[in-house]
């Protein structure tokens, strides 16, 4: 490899062409695979990865006189740019869940009665998998809208265990809700 090749395989070669395009199409063969290489990483597929590549290069096409003006190497920041292109797809997929056709076909068909039915099923299995005394302080705080301290003085313990007994039963509500969820999907 020749000298200059090895240092635009490194990105410290700062005598890029006048010309935008044969500048990026430099930078392209030089950085494009170890690029590629640590985008798919945190890509779901080829295309993916391909698309934030592409999106890195169009960004450097446009940034390409202060890159050509910088003295820092170009790989560094070809990286950054990339990460950050990851860092939004990532948010946006987050923020916006694709939904198929098939699935909003089926939505669109759900009755919200229905909905409420099942979920109210669904609770009170999980609510009657508790323990009769997780039972009694949830009946007694949650429906019944005591207060711990009350909630203590009409079961007759220590407050601080109608607090322990909360905490244990929202949380064994939980966990059943979601083996359940998960068992029905």
């Amino acid at each position: 490899m020749s000298t200059t090749a090895a240092s635009i395989a490194e990105g410290t070669e700062r005598q890029l062409p006048a010309d935008a395009d044969a500048a990026i199409r430099q930078l392209y063969s030089a950085h494009t695979a170890a690029l590629r290489s640590y985008v798919e990483r945190f890509t779901p597929d080829r295309a993916s990865a391909d698309d934030i590549v592409q999106e890195t290069f169009i960004r450097a096409w446009r940034h390409l006189p202060r890159l050509a003006a910088d003295d820092r190497p170009i790989r560094p920041w070809l990286f950054r740019v990339a990460r950050n292109l990851l860092t939004d797809a990532d948010r946006a997929a987050r923020a916006h869940p694709v939904i198929s056709s098939e699935q909003a076909a089926d939505g669109a068909r759900e009755d919200p009665e229905l909905d409420w039915v099942l979920d109210r099923e669904l609770v009170l299995g999980a609510f009657q998998q508790l323990s009769p005394a997780h039972r009694a302080v949830l009946v007694e705080t949650v429906y019944r809208g005591g207060t711990l301290s009350a909630v203590a003085r009409r079961l007759g313990i220590p407050p601080g265990t109608a607090r322990s007994r909360l905490h244990y039963a929202r949380q064994a509500l939980r966990r059943q809700l979601h083996a359940d969820g998960a068992a029905a999907c």
